[in-house]
């Protein structure tokens, strides 16, 4: 079995040749701009391995790593719009490079272009691959609610929480994955525990890219320390505080959160500590590890050998154990 830099080189190189922008142009160009600048490409190059590890040809899945590739940016386009984001892994968002009308629109095109990018399969596999992506988008939409629902309420409760990452994170590299079984024509049970183990990886990934945004190293990270606490952002760390502290220093977190100071460097740090002496980072890093291992034993029931199965672990490993 290949490693996954070897499917995100390949997906690369499939994407570089599959790109390219016509007339009107200033529908196309942002969407060529956007798939241009970058990110990890994790997804598609997942769902290329996981049609490998059924002995089919990772390149029949290269359609559906696209679709997934395209749904993945045209979320950013209209997350960033919704965010206000002047930025975009460093690069100027498509609505602050061109305007707010032609974000709206190309990111659009870019949701029907990747149901477009289905119809390279064919039968009861097609309409299995499009229920699935439908559904994944309409959670992805669902997730992206509640986070925009969470900014403006302060009774948001930690299976709440929990539900929103699911949905906003976890369930496109759930279904990244199960597209690649889909494609190798795997059982139904395989492609179930392949869904259950990106969902769970999914969520324990978004965890820990929490818990690094308040204690990772910025060097590594690549992120400013504590952009949550800044942002009053209810995050796991902060909902998890919430319930183990006692009422003065609950006293003092709802008040951290109800401001944003000029310089916060000290907010930060307060908070920090807050989560570190309530018990919440420690039990932040317990609940990454327990959906990570939840995620692992999906993969002990799949029906292939452990050999094929190793890359998988590897990767899941390589996510949880990350500093960035």
């Amino acid at each position: 079995m290949e490693t996954i830099e070897y499917y995100i080189n390949a997906f690369n190189t499939y994407l570089e040749k599959n790109v390219e922008t016509k007339d009107p142009y200033q529908l196309y160009d942002p969407m060529v701009y956007i798939m241009g600048i970058g990110g990890k490409r994790i997804r598609p190059a997942l769902t290329l391995m996981t049609t490998s590890l059924f002995d089919k040809d990772y390149k029949a899945a290269l359609s559906a790593a696209m679709a997934i590739e395209v749904f993945h940016n045209f979320s950013l386009v209209h997350d960033d719009i919704m965010d206000e984001a002047p930025l975009r892994r460093g690069k100027e968002t498509v609505h602050k490079k061109w305007d707010i009308n032609t974000g709206i629109l190309s990111g659009d095109a870019m949701l029907i272009s990747s149901y477009q990018l289905l119809e390279h399969y064919e039968g009861k596999n097609f309409k299995n691959m499009v229920q699935l992506f439908s559904k994944t988008a309409i959670e992805v939409c669902e997730g992206q609610q509640y986070d925009m629902d969470f900014e403006i309420r302060d009774d948001v409760t930690l299976a709440e929480y929990l539900k929103m990452i699911e949905f906003k994170t976890a369930v496109l590299l759930a279904a990244a994955i199960k597209m690649g079984a889909m494609v190798a024509e795997a059982s139904d049970e395989d492609q179930d525990l392949l869904y259950e183990f990106g969902r769970n990886l999914g969520i324990a990934f978004q965890l820990q890219d929490d818990y690094l945004d308040a204690f990772g190293n910025p060097e590594t990270f690549g992120k400013q320390n504590g952009g949550d606490i800044i942002e009053n952002k209810k995050t796991f760390l902060y909902l998890k505080t919430k319930e183990l502290c006692n009422s003065d220093e609950l006293k003092e977190l709802d008040h951290l959160f109800s401001i944003k100071p000029a310089d916060p460097t000290a907010k930060i740090r307060i908070v920090k500590d807050l989560f570190e002496s309530s018990g919440a980072a420690k039990e932040s890093k317990r609940a990454i590890a327990d959906y990570t291992q939840m995620a692992f034993e999906q993969l002990d029931k799949l029906a292939i050998s452990e050999e094929k199965k190793l890359n998988l672990r590897n990767f899941g490993k390589h996510l949880i154990h990350r500093e960035h």
